[in-house]
């Protein structure tokens, strides 16, 4: 008799970035350097989340060229099609519904209580839209549709993945699945990305990078050019003190900047801060500026490829449709029955 033996299965993980502003220093060292090596031992999907960007006010006439120009940052860092799925939120439509079927047995009092829902609503005033609210919900869709087992996530968005968790477990498990050994969605566990997860502003190296800070100053974003990274680093807050280091919460500017050359020039921590112990910021910003330029060179010159062929990159994101689609349409259908909608005969 024939034996086949198949290997076990790699966990999932899915995870996305907004395609409002420019992808970042951030972004990158926190979220898509790490998905590049995530490929390796995972089954990965990777979304461009453009159903979130417009949760707040957004240019109609930037969303398809923004969205584009996020995908083509995915690929230049190294998300590579062959062993990743990546693909476009809004055209998988089964995030959309399951959103909406989730919504219906979410308690509201649950959102309300959301940190970065409170945050941004206390921003935008009278202008905050039931979508603000809301995203949680999309965001867990987004997880739960795809069977993740694992989710990227920096500490700023572990309450939404514990609001995933409890949706999948507690208002559709629980309450609709027959067989506890056959649930309905798969409750997903968080993978947190240590190193590099919480890169921070240039000018205030206690406050997140962030694509919505307005100035645009406090961040590097990965297609800045070589003169205007060497600017924005000239100019970053610094203090006083001669020397930089690590872990001094009187310095955070210094732990931030001596963290992102330990980051971007490869020779790690340990030697960074031996190098720069006794270095004047003089001396410290012209070595950060070199390292960063030459850390993203590679990363632009595989973009302006890619935006060079169009044809080739609507490729990819309609191959990663087409993967998508049919695993989360397979999850979808299981929601849609065990709630007790009609199939789709």
């Amino acid at each position: 008799m024939n034996q086949t033996s198949t290997a076990p299965a790699r966990p999932r993980v899915l995870s996305g970035v907004q395609p409002t502003g420019a992808l970042h220093l951030g972004n990158w060292l926190g979220a898509i350097r790490n998905w590049v090596d995530l490929q390796d031992s995972h089954e990965t999907f990777f979304c461009v989340v453009d159903l979130h960007a417009i949760t707040v006010p957004h240019d109609p006439k930037r969303l398809a060229e923004d969205t584009l120009s996020t995908a083509a940052l995915y690929l230049a860092c190294g998300i590579d099609p062959q062993r990743a799925t990546v693909f476009v939120q809004s055209q998988v439509s089964a995030h959309s519904e399951l959103c909406w079927l989730l919504n219906c047995v979410t308690p509201l009092n649950w959102l309300e209580r959301m940190i970065q829902f409170k945050e941004k609503a206390l921003k935008q005033g009278d202008n905050v839209s039931v979508g603000l609210l809301d995203y949680p919900v999309l965001m867990a869709a987004d997880i739960l549709l795809y069977d993740a087992d694992r989710v990227p996530v920096g500490e700023d968005q572990k309450q939404h993945l514990e609001l995933a968790r409890d949706i999948a477990q507690q208002r559709i498990n629980a309450r609709y699945g027959p067989n506890p050994e056959h649930p309905i969605l798969k409750v997903p566990e968080p993978l947190i990305l240590k190193e590099g997860a919480r890169v921070m502003s240039l000018t205030d190296g206690s406050a997140k990078m962030s694509k919505s800070d307005p100035n645009e100053g406090s961040r590097i974003t990965l297609l800045d050019p070589p003169e205007l990274i060497t600017r924005k680093i000239k100019r970053a807050k610094t203090d006083p003190v001669m020397g930089l280091e690590f872990g001094n919460p009187e310095r955070p500017e210094a732990d931030n900047l001596l963290g992102l050359y330990a980051l971007l020039s490869g020779v790690g921590r340990e030697r960074a801060a031996a190098e720069c112990a006794s270095m004047g910021w003089g001396g410290f910003k012209p070595l950060l500026a070199e390292a960063t330029v030459e850390a993203l060179r590679p990363v632009q010159q595989r973009y302006a490829e890619l935006r060079s062929d169009p044809a080739g990159l609507e490729a990819v994101l309609r191959d990663g449709r087409e993967r998508a689609a049919s695993v989360a349409e397979a999850t979808l259908q299981r929601v849609r029955s065990a709630l007790g909608f009609l199939g789709k005969n």
